[in-house]
């Protein structure tokens, strides 16, 4: 099978008559916790994951971006600069057009570039295959157009912010910047402990081979969308809770302030949200712990936690999430939960070594037995951010 790398390549010769001046790649992600929470300037652990996002790029002589995937028929998209806005291309191209808009809206000098993207990151499941594309674009325009920000951790956190205000402003959807975060400055071996409220980060060295432990990733099929509105009432309810309580994010209540606070909240519907927002962020504090102290029996059981919380105070996991979480930990996994925004995606479950397929079948055959399509899945392992190719 020809890689993604390759692909891009190829249609970029094909597409441009020429080669590229190099090809960069960003990874998609694996949040171990902490769901939901960027937006509350909360805390994450993510792992960017092997699958990745490919920009075969050149720059241009005017303000023209040309654009086209290995990965869509016809997908072919021109734009100028000067005209990209929200919804302005539309589809998938607003994702790679907006990294140049904000790039420019940030002070960057920027002009046009001609770029084929391919990528191996599966679509809809969960895995920020969107912020891989703005990735990979992202770092493909930072070294064309030297701007050197792949040369520091600094320079990687202001790309992940143009890279989100792309997603939130052209392509129009609310995310919160994790998944930036995790292309541009997750480590190999490592998870990282992304605080949203002030940028900072923390590497937590992350080897399940060590534990003979494995991490399987099952792909429910069930394609989700963050622009189709659900992930946005959920962050409309934690805003409007924020602003009820005249706090300015829902970071500032304390565990154990949390249920004098709820208290004090009218909305049944805001008061579930809440309580998943802070005793998530408490998980991921307490994930950390675990994993430092080698203490994976705990890491399941706040992998558990944190499922059951967004499926009763989120409610953002659904039938196939529920049926993954469940028939994992029924077939011995440590722990399970879903990954991502939810409705739909990905979930994960902390497994004995060797046994990720055996889990993974029994997964699929509750699938089948429930009328459902075949999910898919592999083993991951926490990879590198974005970065040129040689």
């Amino acid at each position: 099978m020809t890689s993604a790398r390759d692909r891009a390549e190829e249609t970029f010769r094909e597409t441009f008559g020429a080669e590229p001046s190099g090809v960069w790649a960003a990874p998609g992600r694996v949040n171990l916790i902490g769901e939901h929470t960027d937006y509350n300037d909360g805390l994450c652990l993510p792992i960017a994951l092997p699958h990745r996002a490919y920009a075969a790029a050149r720059r241009r002589d005017d303000d023209r971006l040309v654009l086209v995937s290995a990965d869509i028929p016809d997908s072919r998209a021109e734009v100028e600069l000067s005209d990209v806005a929200a919804g302005t291309p539309g589809g998938w191209a607003s994702y790679a057009a907006g990294v140049l808009w904000a790039l420019r809206d940030a002070g960057h000098e920027v002009h046009g570039l001609d770029v084929a993207v391919a990528s191996d990151v599966p679509i809809g499941a969960g895995l920020s295959s969107s912020a891989a594309l703005e990735g990979c674009v992202g770092a493909a325009a930072s070294d064309l157009f030297g701007l050197g920000l792949l040369d520091s951790d600094e320079g990687r956190s202001r790309l992940a912010e143009v890279c989100m205000r792309a997603e939130n402003v052209i392509a129009e959807a609310p995310t919160g910047g994790l998944d930036q975060a995790a292309a541009m400055r997750c480590a190999e071996g490592h998870a990282l402990l992304l605080d949203c409220r002030d940028g900072s980060t923390r590497l937590v060295p992350f080897d399940l081979d060590a534990h003979d432990l494995e991490l399987l990733v099952v792909d429910t099929r069930a394609t989700h969308a963050l622009t189709d509105g659900q992930y946005g009432e959920r962050r409309s309810a934690c805003e409007a809770a924020a602003e009820a309580l005249a706090i300015a994010s829902l970071r500032e209540i304390s565990p154990s302030e949390l249920e004098s606070t709820l208290s004090r909240l009218d909305d049944e519907v805001q008061r579930r949200r809440v309580r998943h927002v802070v005793t998530e962020i408490q998980r991921v504090r307490d994930c950390v712990e675990a994993l430092s102290a080698g203490d994976f029996a705990e890491v399941g059981r706040l992998f558990d936690a944190s499922h059951d919380s967004l499926r009763h105070d989120y409610e953002v996991t659904g039938t196939e999430l529920d049926l993954v979480a469940d028939t994992a930990r029924a077939e011995g996994a440590l722990g399970a939960r879903m990954t991502g925004g939810g409705f739909g995606g990905s979930a994960i479950a902390l497994v004995r070594r060797g046994t990720g397929d055996q889990v993974a079948a029994a997964v699929a055959r509750a699938f089948a037995e429930a009328g459902l399509g075949a999910p898919q899945h592999f083993v991951a392992t926490a990879a590198a951010p974005a970065e040129r190719l040689a």
